[in-house]
């Protein structure tokens, strides 16, 4: 949403005399003014629990008690709020008691309304509301901080100017996450200078979740996006109470940030009209404007990260360096496949068998041979096999994390002898680059190439920032061995490869996001490819726990090669 400015006229209704604030982006249109029926005004106090209980049912099941909080009970008696939960997409029954409850204090408007994008809009959602219904607003508050995947671990919470920052305020003293403040104005003697800029403690490098009520272009999330990323911070996520679905996420994921939402327009919509809160007639001319605005464009001005156009796999392949970079690519192109199955099975059968029936949907197949209770040293043969039958690579996801003498041994010797069958290894930046040399010195001649761990996809791991920097200029350094990255959004990064000939490769994706209860969190394969900016699919349990992996690894196949081809337009 963007900016409200204090209006000098007041609003005095049954007596009570109202501060009116003006928001900018309803430049013009009816204002049926502030609520005078907030529902727990209307109902009694039974009534009341029982409707806040059964809008926050849910979050009992997955254990984030937020219905103490949005009830006003003491603190005590709920448990301390997680700093980055994972939680399933609320259920249907909560969304539509949750809009419900938004319909009840007149969030919902009706009419014709000038928007800040210029476009002419037949609803206007104002959110603002909600500061006078404090236990709402705390319920929303929480809901809008179980949007954020585990995988997206934050610092500190900015919300947007000036709708957002009673959302950003009520989670910031709920969670114990710091807030920062980003002002437009002088504030005068004494104050922030002249411009806009960043108020509150923080540091470079520190990652900040931003919190919106609405989202039409994207456009006054860019604007708080843009100063903080000047003062250094990360910005990758940011979540919304509502998506309008006019191509703000589209319009924030080409400048690098996810839009989580509790809720669509079109979710909206469809409650209020099974519930004869709306005519028919009204939601049909709604939803002829937003079919008719679906991509609503930044406005002039807005900072904006210049949107560069991905290049094709063919074409990428000709700039690699690294000779097993230069096939990976070319067997993409070939199967039209950017899947990798990781093959987390226990037993040498269970993975050979499992190879020769995912082998023709494939890109590269990621074992983990450490977990294999049966393994021989013929097996790598086998393996090898199979992998130019089906013309897939071989990724042996050994996160190699020690010093270069000792790599150097691990890769190379052992029982394993990985470098004899294995053309992509992955190694973690901890202990420098004494470690790309070490595996450099023996993979490098062998043809082989490896991948650097920029990010990982579970909770709360510490592969972020500086960590993810450092990788990238490893990478740049040793080109020559250095085919990629294991990442997981990429599209955030501030510090990016100099060239597109590395390969960006995603863990942690199914076809419906969420997480598991070691931490693992999942993606699905279009976020992984038009939004956070990856190149390959990395899919274990959604194919190989599958009653038929050979069908299951196609569709994730289609999946993938369609949002890559999405991602070239």
């Amino acid at each position: 949403m963007g900016q409200w400015q204090n209006s000098s006229r007041p609003i005095e209704r049954k007596g009570i005399r109202h501060s009116c604030f003006r928001k900018e982006e309803m430049i013009t249109g009816s204002d049926p003014g502030p609520s005078t029926h907030p529902i727990s005004s209307v109902l009694p106090l039974p009534r009341v629990w029982e409707t806040r209980c059964h809008l926050l049912s849910y979050a009992y099941r997955t254990k984030y008690v937020v219905c103490i909080a949005a009830l006003g009970l003491p603190a005590s008696s709920s448990p301390s709020p997680l700093h980055h939960p994972s939680q399933p997409a609320m259920d249907a029954a909560a969304m539509e008691s949750l809009i419900l409850e938004l319909h009840a204090v007149e969030a919902y408007k009706f009419g014709t309304f000038v928007l800040k994008s210029g476009i002419t809009s037949p609803i206007y959602l104002d959110l603002r509301v909600l500061v006078s219904h404090p236990r709402l607003l705390s319920a929303v508050a929480a809901l809008l901080g179980s949007l954020v995947p585990a995988t997206s671990p934050y610092d500190l919470l900015c919300g947007v100017p000036y709708t957002a920052l009673p959302f950003a305020s009520v989670l910031s003293v709920a969670r114990n996450v710091p807030m920062i403040l980003r002002r437009y104005h002088d504030a005068g003697a004494g104050g922030a200078s002249a411009g806009v800029r960043t108020q509150g403690t923080f540091r470079a490098g520190d990652t900040v979740l931003i919190v919106e009520d609405l989202v039409t272009s994207g456009a006054s999330v860019l604007e708080t996006v843009a100063p903080l990323r000047a003062e250094g911070l990360l910005v990758a996520d940011a979540v919304v109470v509502v998506d309008r679905e006019q191509g703000g996420r589209e319009n924030l994921a080409a400048n690098g940030v996810a839009l989580h939402s509790l809720m669509t327009l079109t979710e909206v919509l469809a409650v209020l009209v099974r519930h004869g809160k709306v005519t028919q007639e009204k939601a049909a001319e709604v939803k002829h404007f937003l079919d008719a605005n679906r991509t609503v464009a930044v406005p002039p001005g807005t900072p904006v990260k210049p949107k560069v156009a991905r290049m094709p796999f063919a074409e990428r392949a000709r700039l690699a360096v690294n000779p097993m970079g230069k096939k990976l690519f070319e067997v993409m192109e070939a199967k039209q496949s950017n899947l990798c199955v990781a093959a987390d099975v226990q037993t040498t059968k269970e993975l050979l068998e499992l190879a020769n029936k995912v082998g023709p949907e494939i890109c590269m197949l990621k074992t983990h041979v450490d977990i294999l209770s049966d393994f021989t040293p013929d097996f790598g043969g086998k393996l090898r096999s199979i992998a130019e039958e089906h013309n897939f690579l071989i990724f042996e996801d050994r996160k190699f994390a020690d010093i270069g003498n000792t790599v150097t041994m691990q890769y190379e010797g052992g029982i394993f002898r990985i470098s004899d069958w294995a053309d992509i290894v992955n190694a973690h930046v901890v202990p420098g680059p004494g470690i790309v040399d070490g595996l450099k010195l023996k993979g490098l001649p062998k043809g082989r190439g490896l991948l650097l761990l920029a990010e990982m996809s579970s909770a709360g791991n510490l592969a972020q920032g500086d960590y993810t920097a450092a990788a990238v200029k490893f990478a740049e350094q040793h080109s020559d061995f250095v085919m990629g990255f294991i990442s997981v959004n990429p599209a955030s990064w501030l510090a990016t490869p100099s060239s597109p000939a590395f390969i960006h490769a995603t863990p942690g994706v199914q076809t419906v996001a969420g997480g598991d209860s070691l931490g693992q969190q999942y993606n699905t394969p279009c976020s992984v490819i038009n939004e956070r900016g990856s190149d390959i699919i990395i899919v274990g349990h959604g194919i190989i726990k599958a009653s038929n992996p050979a069908e299951a690894a196609r569709e994730y196949r289609i999946q993938g090669w369609q949002a890559y081809q999405t991602s070239l337009s």
